[in-house]
């Protein structure tokens, strides 16, 4: 099974996300580790949901919007690498939530990019990972989750 087989299963489709006109890359590769800059739950021009987790997202919705921070990270690493093969281990994720005070299910909201990384990857896509509560982020998304990966 191949990853966007995997990827489907677990109930994403492939994104297809653009490099937006912005001063900084959507990734940087320096030898062998790449770091990818926070992605934001966007899908093609879309933002697939915005608001602050409690009042406004669920922290399922924020789990599943993780879910789709995780999927493109994964798209700009094929898009770099050509294939997630050369993917050694994703070594340290980011996530960052969106939350309105006294929300602090940060680690629930994260597990969705990591079970999406686990699912897509296997044992490569073990990985630390800090999960932070935040006052906002860009665009009023709910969750962005940026990482550090091994490749060859």
């Amino acid at each position: 099974m191949d990853y966007k087989e995997k990827l489907a299963e677990r109930g994403y489709d492939w994104p297809d996300v653009s490099q937006n006109d912005l001063p900084f890359e959507p990734l940087m590769r320096v030898g062998d580790m790449v770091y990818v800059s926070g992605q934001i739950p966007e899908g093609g021009e879309e933002i697939l949901v915005t608001g602050q987790v409690g009042p406004e997202v669920s922290a399922d919705a924020a789990r599943r919007a993780a879910g789709h921070c995780a999927a493109n990270i994964l798209f700009w690493l094929e898009r770099e690498l050509g294939d997630l093969d050369r993917v050694e281990r994703i070594a340290k994720v980011h996530v960052y939530v969106n939350a309105a005070p006294g929300f602090s299910g940060y680690s629930e909201v994260g597990n969705g990019a990591s079970d999406v990384f686990r699912a897509v990857l296997g044992e490569r896509g073990r990985h630390a990972r800090s999960a932070l509560g935040m006052s906002g982020l860009p665009v009023n998304v709910p969750v962005e989750v940026d990482a550090i990966v091994h490749v060859r």
